[in-house]
């Protein structure tokens, strides 16, 4: 289930864009998927949101969580 915070990188023709879902402008246009990336990490970090990072085919291939995580990690002691 997307939320509308969340930030998804992703192919635009032969660059790649930082986008929220409902948006039709992207938040910026890059050569690279890194600089993509690293764009939508500091939007995500910002906006205490999720990043989900889209391949060359559409399929998200990465997530990141920099909100309120439903399922944190358990430290291992």
């Amino acid at each position: 289930m997307s939320k509308s915070k969340d930030v998804h990188v992703v192919p635009r023709g032969d660059k790649w864009a930082a986008v929220r879902p409902g948006n039709e402008r992207a938040s910026g246009l890059f050569e690279t998927q890194g600089q993509a990336i690293d764009q939508g990490r500091q939007i995500a970090q910002n906006s205490h949101s999720e990043l989900l990072i889209h391949g060359r085919n559409g399929q998200i291939r990465a997530r990141d969580s920099y909100g309120n995580d439903p399922c944190p990690p358990k430290d291992k002691d």
